[in-house]
């Protein structure tokens, strides 16, 4: 993973690295796991998520029971609650 880091720090895209190196579901993505609101993921991978900003990148790998993660933030949105009238017979 650190090697992974280094080569993205030095002007290898982050979609083909990932797609030499990860060993995930979303390796023929380059690595897009595509929209997700942080608590979808594991603690520690949502916690990363949320300290970086649009188009940053982790800067060490993070650690989850799933192995060793790069996390680039491709975008954001802001998550709408639906309103209490929609929701209300569920409370």
């Amino acid at each position: 993973a650190k090697n992974a880091i280094a080569q993205i720090q030095k002007g290898a895209k982050f979609e083909d690295v990932a797609q030499k190196v990860s060993t995930d579901g979303s390796k023929d993505q380059g690595g897009d796991l595509g929209w997700f609101a942080p608590g979808q993921m594991v603690k520690p991978f949502a916690d990363a998520v949320q300290r970086l900003g649009k188009g940053e990148m982790t800067s060490a790998p993070v650690q989850t029971d799933f192995g060793w993660h790069l996390i680039r933030v491709e975008d954001t949105r802001p998550i709408e609650p639906p309103p209490f009238e929609q929701v209300k017979d569920r409370l």
